[in-house]
């Protein structure tokens, strides 16, 4: 369920519930006003009491609808998530292919294999744009195909060994596809600004090394405690102390 559907789906929910309420309200407080004997003194009470007794099963029907509505949006959003790993595959596996010289017909079979992958596995992701019964549609991201073609024009066997500059094109091309693709497909993530950002450059860790008192006298205790064990090894101990110490005060020994 994506995003749009899923604000369609919780506006019709909420206005539906709204207007129950209303109705149910309304009729509370208006019947007293009429003579008991009315037809719309009945009417409203009959309303009243109705909604009353069936809003349990409203309530329930409306809480069992909504979770299947978050179950379907949940299970898009892990559709997504998969199919965008399978992007980043498809880019890198173009990408180191564009780096090899005299690449195999076997290199660029298992490039391209990736490549139309990632395309048919959109299919179980979104159906095509304008798709009918009797229509096929438009493929919701066309970018894809234009990876797919630029790497068809470095075939090995169309083209025996191309040139550097031939592989730099497609690998461009391709980069310009995937900033393209990347650009919209992301938005259906619903994706937050993080709490804490990083955003300069040439940055380092503001913590400085150490440990509370707490943590040391624990880290103390337990090498008392492994100091008495038996079967020990010296030689090992030995070189893993070593080890460690020469760690420590190669870490200490870094800018803070």
């Amino acid at each position: 369920m994506t995003r749009r559907r899923l604000t369609r789906t919780l506006v019709a929910t909420f206005l539906f519930l709204g207007t129950v309420l209303f109705i149910a309200a309304a009729a509370r407080f208006a019947y007293p006003h009429f003579a008991p004997d009315s037809i719309t003194y009945r009417v409203l009470i009959a309303t009243y009491d109705y909604l009353k007794d069936m809003s349990l099963l409203i309530a329930t029907g409306g809480v069992a609808y909504l979770s299947n509505v978050y179950q379907k949006r949940s299970s898009l959003i892990e559709s997504l998530r998969q199919e965008w790993n399978e992007i980043l595959r498809a880019k890198s596996a173009v990408f180191a292919f564009t780096h090899i010289d005299n690449p195999s017909q076997a290199q660029y079979v298992d490039t391209f294999c990736v490549v139309s992958e990632t395309i048919d596995n959109m299919r179980v992701v979104y159906r095509n744009v304008g798709e009918t019964p009797a229509l096929i549609g438009l493929y919701p991201y066309a970018p894809l195909h234009d990876i797919r073609r630029a790497l068809q024009t470095i075939d090995p066997r169309k083209a025996a060994n191309p040139s550097e500059e031939q592989r730099k094109l497609v690998r461009d091309a391709m980069l310009q596809a995937f900033y393209a693709l990347r650009e919209t497909f992301l938005e259906e993530l619903d994706l937050d600004e993080p709490t804490y950002p990083l955003l300069i450059s040439s940055s380092r860790r503001s913590k400085k090394k150490g440990a509370t008192g707490r943590a040391r006298a624990y880290q103390a205790g337990q090498g008392r405690r492994r100091d008495k064990l038996p079967d020990r090894n010296s030689e090992v101990d030995a070189m893993l102390a070593e080890l460690y110490e020469k760690e420590e005060a190669k870490l200490g020994a870094l800018p803070k």
